[in-house]
């Protein structure tokens, strides 16, 4: 029989995971795994002792994720994970091509298969979707848990509005894969991903092509430059857009801005970006399914 883990974060998806634990536990037993269920302790590390078992099944957001992904990789470990949407966007997940349904998304894991997907590393932190900075880009960070609990999505909504005040000149030194350039900007997203709180943004990105997205919003004249980012939320491809599909990349500016990896506390400047081409394994869906 195969040793699994079910790490859940019982805060995540309204805490309603939990009530399901013990039926998740069941329908990995119908197809051969012993599965340990273990509440999430974001103070330690859940790969110690564990460093032997055949897949880690995380229940959580992208943030849980994220935390899974660091953890395994500072013991330089590539155990199996698979992923159950329990998070307010769940990003990742949906992207995998997980069903909401827990229960279901577990056996979507249990009956499928092990693909080597792409994460992103930046300075020394792992990311499964997007590393960003600059406006709205901390959001989910500055958001409460009991407001995600209440209000979903739309609490994403009403804290970024809060950020409008906050609207600042982020200059920027770059180099991507080879070529240097200036640029001062007002959002930088860097997705391994495709979308960022449920919301389409890169176009071209694949967990699979060995590449990342880069998408940096120029600084001009506040009206210009938010509706520049409308126009391109709508399908436009407006001059203030700068788009770069790369497979490293480097930052630095002369301030320190805030970053985020996976709406968790991100890296300090400088900047160093890497796609790492199939470094993490992940139990898919054999045929990915829409989300019901």
């Amino acid at each position: 029989m195969k040793k699994a883990v079910f790490l859940y974060n019982p805060q995540s998806g309204l805490g309603r995971i939990e009530h399901k634990c013990d039926e998740i536990v069941a329908t990995f037993a119908q197809y051969d795994y012993a599965t340990e269920p273990l509440k999430i302790d974001f103070t330690s590390n859940p790969f110690v002792g564990r460093e032997t078992i055949d897949l880690m099944v995380v229940a959580g957001g992208d943030g849980t994720v994220n935390f899974v992904l660091n953890r395994m990789k500072e013991m330089d470990l590539n155990i199996p994970i698979g992923v159950i949407p329990a998070g307010t966007a769940n990003d990742f997940a949906r992207a995998l091509g997980m069903v909401k349904d827990p229960v279901e998304a577990a056996r979507q894991i249990a009956t499928g298969q092990i693909e080597q997907i792409d994460c992103g590393r930046v300075n020394e932190l792992y990311f499964v979707n997007i590393f960003s900075f600059g406006l709205f880009t901390t959001t989910s960070q500055r958001t409460s848990d009991e407001k995600k609990h209440r209000w979903g999505k739309l609490a994403y909504i009403a804290e970024g509005l809060k950020e409008l005040r906050r609207m600042h000149r982020i200059p920027l030194s770059i180099k991507a894969d080879g070529q240097t350039f200036n640029l001062d900007t007002l959002i930088a997203l860097i997705f391994n991903g495709e979308t960022a709180g449920g919301f389409r943004l890169a176009r071209r990105s694949s967990f699979r092509d060995g590449y990342l997205e880069c998408i940096l919003l120029e600084k001009r004249n506040a009206l210009h430059s938010c509706w520049s980012m409308i126009r391109y939320l709508l399908g436009g491809n407006p001059k203030a857009i700068h788009h770069l599909h790369v497979r490293e990349i480097e930052i630095s500016s002369s301030i320190q801005e805030l970053t985020d990896v996976d709406g968790q506390k991100g890296a300090e400047f400088p900047l160093s970006i890497r796609c790492l081409k199939g470094a993490l394994r992940i139990q898919c869906p054999i045929e990915p399914k829409d989300n019901k």
